[in-house]
C-alpha cells in the first residue's frame, strides 16, 4: 500500500482510482464496510483503491477543548488500511487553510486533478468543504460537473449505526468486549515498554508497562485478558491490568501486560524494554480493587490469570 502525506506526493497520473474519504478513527465495522465498498468498486472499475485521511483530527484544529480522544494512532490506523487491501492512502496534512477549500475546490484538487477518480464512496451523511457545506447531493453534482460517479454504501440493516462514538463509549465504561463487536477485533494500544516500579515482578508476575505516550483509548481500569505482540512479532496470551493499583500508595495509572504460561527459554524473547508492542484488550474480568496487603493480592492475580487462561484457550 502506498502512503502520500501532500496532494505533492501522489505521482502524476496515478489514477484512475475509486476513492472515498474520512476521519476513520477505529476503522470500525462501519469503516470496514466503506473500505470493502471501494475495493470492489476500484476492481471492477480496473482502478486503485484510495482512502483520503486527515491529520490531525479536524477536531483538533477546529475545538481543541472538546475533541474526542483516538481510539487508535495514525501509524496503527495505517496498519489496519493496508490490512484491509487498500491500494493508496492520501494522510492529508489538516489546517485552517485547507479546512477554507469550498467543497468544489477540495473535490477538484483532490480527487479528480491528483488522483483521477472515477468513483467516489460515500455514506449519506457525508460531509466536506469549507464549514462542512458540502453534503451527498454535492457530490453528486460535483461527480456529474466532473466526470466521476458516486456510490452510496447502505449503512441500513444495524441495530445501532456502527461509530466511533460508540466504540468510545465502550471503553470508557471498560466494555470492551462491546467495542471488539463494534470494531470487528480487539481494541488495541500500542507503544514502547518502558521500567516501572518492578513490583510485578516482586509478587511473582512481571509485567510490560506501557509508556505513558502510548497509543489507543485506555480502557477504564480494570483487569483484562487480551494479548501482547512483541517487538519480533510474538503473540502471547496475557492478563492485562489498567491503573493505578490502589493496593499500593503513590503508583500512577498506567497499562501493564503479564504474559500467560510464559516459556523460560528463551530468556531474550521477553527483553522487552524499549521495544514497540501491541497490547488487545478481549474481555474485562475485574474492576480494580484495593487488597488488604500483597498477599490478597496475589491471591487474586492467580484467579485472574487463570479465568484469562480459560477465555483466551
Amino acid at each position: 500500500m502506498q502512503i502520500w502525506n501532500s496532494l505533492a506526493e501522489v505521482p502524476p497520473a496515478f489514477g484512475p482510482t475509486v476513492v472515498t474519504l474520512g476521519n476513520f478513527d477505529g476503522l470500525h465495522k462501519g469503516h470496514q464496510e466503506v473500505l470493502a465498498q471501494v475495493r470492489a468498486e476500484a476492481a471492477s472499475r480496473h482502478g486503485a483503491a484510495v482512502a483520503l485521511t486527515f491529520d490531525p483530527h479536524p477536531a483538533l484544529v477546529h475545538r481543541p477543548e472538546s475533541a474526542p480522544e483516538q481510539i487508535m494512532g495514525l501509524a496503527d490506523k495505517l496498519r489496519a488500511m493496508e490490512a484491509l487491501g487498500l491500494d493508496g492512502v492520501l494522510v492529508m496534512p489538516y489546517n485552517l487553510e485547507f479546512a477554507a477549500q469550498s467543497p468544489e475546490e477540495f473535490v477538484r484538487s483532490v480527487f479528480v486533478e491528483t488522483l483521477g477518480a472515477v468513483a467516489v464512496v460515500v455514506g449519506q451523511d457525508v460531509r466536506f468543504g469549507r464549514g462542512n457545506a458540502g453534503d451527498l447531493s454535492t457530490m453528486v453534482s460535483l461527480g456529474a460537473d466532473l466526470g466521476f460517479d458516486v456510490v452510496v454504501v447502505n449503512e441500513e440493516g444495524h441495530d445501532r449505526r456502527w461509530s466511533s462514538t460508540w466504540v468510545r463509549e465502550a471503553l470508557q465504561q471498560g466494555d470492551v468486549s462491546t467495542a471488539l463487536s463494534v470494531l470487528g477485533r480487539a481494541h488495541t494500544m500500542s507503544g514502547e515498554v518502558v521500567h516501572g516500579a518492578a513490583r510485578g515482578r516482586e509478587l511473582g508476575f512481571p509485567t510490560a508497562n506501557l509508556s505513558p505516550d502510548a497509543c489507543g483509548i485506555i480502557p477504564s481500569d480494570g483487569v483484562y485478558a487480551g494479548w501482547m505482540t512483541d517487538g519480533a512479532g510474538h503473540r502471547w496470551p496475557a492478563a492485562i491490568s489498567v491503573g493505578s493499583n490502589p493496593t499500593f500508595i503513590g503508583v500512577s495509572r498506567q497499562v501493564e501486560a503479564y504474559v500467560i504460561d510464559r516459556p523460560e527459554e528463551p530468556v531474550e524473547a521477553f527483553n522487552l524494554y524499549g521495544q514497540h508492542v501491541v497490547v488487545e484488550f478481549v474481555q474485562r474480568l475485574r474492576g480494580m480493587v484495593a487488597y488488604t496487603g500483597p498477599e490478597a493480592l496475589i491471591e487474586q492475580m492467580h484467579q485472574d490469570v487463570s479465568q484469562a487462561r480459560d477465555i483466551l484457550a
